[in-house]
């Protein structure tokens, strides 16, 4: 898969991972896609190292369900990262 076909897929297993998300996440729709991204690069890197999922075609349904759980994952820890600050009630 290429390089841009690589951030496609990560800009939308990002919107699609803050849709699955309830609740606000803290940062707007870029800072969403742009953890999609990383999102995609750490669930790919998890796949193929502990499933060995062959992961080079865009269209594959490993491939799009390992995006989207490594979206997840990030989204997840960056909203409890972020979601403490200025929590004080």
């Amino acid at each position: 898969m290429g390089f841009l076909a690589f951030i496609l897929l990560g800009l939308i297993a990002g919107a699609i991972a803050k849709a699955i998300l309830p609740g606000k996440q803290a940062g707007g729709w870029i800072a969403t896609l742009i953890l999609g991204v990383v999102g995609a690069l750490i669930g790919g890197w998890i796949g193929s190292a502990l499933f060995n999922a062959p992961l080079e075609d865009f269209f594959s349904i490993q491939t799009w369900l390992v995006a989207i759980g490594g979206s997840l994952l990030v989204l997840v820890i960056w909203g409890l990262i972020t979601g403490r600050k200025g929590s004080r009630a």
